[in-house]
């Protein structure tokens, strides 16, 4: 018999206390209200040298960056336009780290989602998702792996898996199997990388609640979603990005290849 959870309140914001000084942090997918953003900040706010945004939308980019450049000065963030579905874009990206010294954290977190069952999901609505969300990841890894085992650097790599990867959901066939994917690459990447010293782990939130998602999902599926949730609640993007600053810190230096859920599901 179910239970009616009641919505837990959400914490209060956990300040920083210099996990990432001294680090050049790339964040894909870093613009508007989402993890990728929230990310960003949070390296920030632990002390990262700097932080290098990217995004396919432009002009949110350019404003996440002014944003961000205001309140904790010009000199540490940077913004590129970069779609993880091009290799030359991937680039650039992290060639704008290397005004700081290079790459020490790549954060990906791009990807995307969509509802469709799989009786009329078109193979382009497959392939795009697969394309962004586990090749933009592979692309990203292999770009940023080989930049940092070539500068000798002990580089870390945090991956944004999901609960999706691990459960069934109505409609997400091609989402679950692309971050199934992303968990599965994680734990290869992280074998083929370690001799390098590089670490590369994931986190695998379960819902993550920003603006967008309120645009775009009913409130129904939200409330009933919420209410898998052992807190009753959605995470806050924040709580997300807290997990992904451990991951990148040397807090969990022997930690490789492994899939951290943030939420209370795992399968």
């Amino acid at each position: 018999m179910s239970t009616q959870r009641t919505e837990q309140p959400a914490p209060d914001y956990v300040p920083g206390h210099d996990l990432l000084a001294g680090k050049v942090v790339v964040v894909t997918a870093a613009a508007g209200a989402g993890i990728g953003a929230a990310a960003a900040r949070r390296a920030l706010e632990e002390g990262a040298t700097a932080v290098v945004l990217g995004d396919t939308h432009e002009r949110r980019l350019g404003e996440a960056e002014a944003t961000l450049a205001e309140e904790f000065g010009a000199d540490r963030v940077r913004q590129r336009v970069c779609d993880v579905t091009d290799e030359e874009q991937v680039t650039g990206l992290l060639d704008a780290a290397d005004e700081f010294g290079g790459v020490d954290v790549l954060i990906n977190n791009a990807g995307l989602g969509g509802t469709a069952s799989i009786l009329e999901m078109t193979d382009e609505e497959w392939s795009r998702v697969l394309d962004i969300t586990l090749t933009g990841t592979f692309r990203c890894i292999r770009a940023a792996g080989r930049r940092m085992s070539g500068a000798g650097t002990r580089g870390v790599i945090v991956n944004n898996a999901s609960v999706i990867g691990w459960r069934a959901q109505e409609g997400q066939a091609h989402y679950a199997a692309a971050k199934a994917g992303v968990m599965a690459l994680t734990r290869s990447a992280a074998m083929d990388l370690a001799e390098h010293g590089i670490r590369v782990n994931a986190v695998s939130p379960s819902l993550a609640m920003h603006p967008f998602l309120e645009k775009v999902t009913s409130a129904e599926l939200l409330g009933e979603l919420k209410q898998r949730e052992a807190f009753g609640r959605a995470a806050e993007p924040w709580e997300v990005a807290n997990v992904m600053v451990f991951l990148a810190s040397d807090y969990s230096s022997y930690l490789t290849g492994e899939v951290l859920s943030v939420s209370s599901q795992h399968a």
